[in-house]
Formats: C-alpha cells, structure tokens, sequence
C-alpha cells in the first residue's frame, strides 16, 4: 500500500509520512478564494452604484421631509407635510392621469405597431435591412435634438406640418399642436411614437429570429393560416420577448422627461407636464427642493412597486427559467 506524501518533504526508510489536508478543507479555501476575486471585482461598481444611485436616493428620501431651498443642509423639519401636499396637488395628480394615458396609448398603440413593422421586416422582401435601419435611426437621436425637429415641424402657422396640410387641401386640420391643450397629449403621442417604436421594433425582431422555422413550416404543412401560425406559433414564442417590452415601456412613461421638457416644457398651462417635469420645475426653477423631493420618492416608489409586482406576477415564469438554466439544471 502506497503512502501519499506533502510535496516537498523528505522521503525515504527514516521520513515519517506526511497526510494530505482533507478534501473538505482544500474545497472550503477554493470556494472562499472564489468569493473573495469575484468581490474584489464587484467592490468598484458598487461603490460607483452606492454613490451614485444609494445615496442619492436616501437624501432624496431625507430631504423630503423638510421645506428645503437647495442651499445649505436641510433644517426646517415639517414631517410628512410634502407627501400630504402631493395629494392636494392639481398639477401633480394630472401628473399621474397623464403617465396612466401615455402608459394606455403605448400598449395598445406605440407597441403592436412596433410589433406589426418587426413580422413585416422579418420576412424576405427586398431592402429590408435598409427599413431596419431607417426605422431604428430615430431612436438613436438626442431626445434634445428630436424635441427641436418636432418643435419646428409642428410649430403653429409655420411648421412644415401645416403648410402640408394646406397642400393638400386639409389646412382646416392644422392648429397649434403643442400650443393648444386639447392636441399637445396627442402630438406629444405621435413624437414619442416617432422615437421610441423602433427600438420595440428591434427587441421583436430579435425575439423573432429566435423562433423556430421548422415549426412555422410544420404549421403550414398542417393547413395553417398566416394569422393561424402567428397566432398559436410565434406569439407563443414571442411572449417573453414582448414582457420585457411592456415593462420597458412602462418605465419609461413614469419617467419621462427630457422629451416632453424640449418640446413643451409642460405647457400649455401643465397640459403636457409629467411627474419628472414638475419635480425639475419645483425643484429647480421655484427652489422648492423638498417637496421636489417628495416627488421623485413617489415616482421612485410608483416604479419600484410596479417593477416589483410586475416581476412577481409576470416575469416570474422567464425568471425561474433563466435562473434554471444558468445553474445547469435544465434542459
């Protein structure tokens, strides 16, 4: 029977031998030697995050019960006085009708039309990666330069939307689109349709190329309609392509700003004002930081119960699936 020995040590009649540490113990260090890299690597992205996500959302929630200038540290404590006022609050209240609207017209408008453009541009017609491109050009455009470009277009009398419409024997549809508070919602729609589609026109292009064609050719072998394939075949399939859509989407309406901002600036009289838009007016332009404050913690708070529930109810199928395969244990 042969004898295990530590390398290194002495060997021969006169050499004691020498046991190898327990295969417990040698996994124990690999696993804390593991640990102490992989934080070692994370340390610089959360101090990055911890400055500047944690603290600032902390201070935000700090500064929010005091009526606070911006200037100097925060010292007259009124309590929940900000976040009661919210609720008295005419401008912020159609803050939360105008995020529910622009959240309604994006999923049943902005999204299937992102949808119907991604099956159109999947199939084989000639210049589609030139429809691609064109399409997902707007969104990488500024939202500062889109502003000024819809800004001239529809600006009253003058815009080029007007002098088409007149063209074309429609002038009495033209108005003052931004400048009027029964169109500014509904322009405003069009802008953000405008940047924003491409960008879910991708995401379910992608989805789509993960779909696959022996299945959509079986169903056509099968008798299968065009909407019948679509229907029961790639939907199906597309389904956690298009949650993730709607979450971004989502999102995105809560927190609109810098669009809305260079077009209309909130107006006509907070016609087109979102919950970002008032908390950068009071926080910024009146110097009331601590009911500004207040209001980024209750959009803060509207967008994590959302995400939260939406993941808990919603993406908890894709989750569960995601975290099975990554730990090998599925198919």
């Amino acid at each position: 029977m042969t004898s295990a020995y530590l390398p290194g040590t002495r060997s021969g009649p006169d050499a004691a031998p020498q046991p190898l540490p327990p295969a417990g113990r040698t996994r124990t260090r690999r696993r804390q030697l593991h640990w102490l890299t992989a934080v070692g690597f994370q340390l610089p992205a959360l101090a990055l995050f911890g400055v500047l996500v944690l603290l600032p959302i902390l201070f935000a929630l700090y500064a929010a019960f005091f009526r606070w200038g911006g200037f100097g540290m925060p010292s007259d404590y009124t309590g929940t006085d900000n976040f009661t006022r919210l609720f008295q609050d005419d401008v912020f209240l159609g803050d939360l009708w105008r995020c529910l609207l622009l959240v309604v017209l994006s999923l049943a408008l902005q999204l299937p039309f992102a949808l119907a453009m991604a099956v159109l541009l999947n199939q084989r017609i000639r210049g589609r990666a030139g429809y691609r491109m064109l399409f997902f050009a707007p969104y990488v455009l500024s939202e500062a330069i889109t502003g000024v470009l819809f800004g001239m277009i529809f600006a009253p009398d003058d815009g080029l939307a007007d002098h088409l419409l007149s063209d074309l024997g429609l002038g009495a549809l033209g108005g003052k689109w931004f400048a009027d508070p029964s169109t500014v919602m509904a322009t405003l729609f069009l802008v953000m349709t405008w940047k924003y589609f491409g960008f879910h026109m991708m995401l379910y292009l992608a989805g789509l190329q993960s779909v696959p064609a022996e299945l959509t050719e079986a169903a056509t072998v099968d008798g299968a309609s065009p909407w019948q394939r679509f229907r029961h075949v790639t939907l199906p399939l597309l389904a956690p392509t298009l949650r993730i859509s709607v979450f971004l989407s989502v999102i995105g309406s809560i927190q609109l700003f810098d669009l809305v901002w260079v077009v209309t600036a909130g107006g006509p009289d907070h016609h087109s004002e979102t919950m970002a838009v008032t908390m950068f007016q009071y926080g910024f332009k009146r110097y009331q930081v601590g009911y500004a404050s207040a209001i980024s913690v209750a959009m803060f708070g509207i967008s994590l119960v959302f995400a939260l529930a939406y993941q808990r109810f919603v993406l908890r199928r894709d989750l569960a699936g995601a975290t099975t395969n990554m730990r090998g244990d599925g198919t």
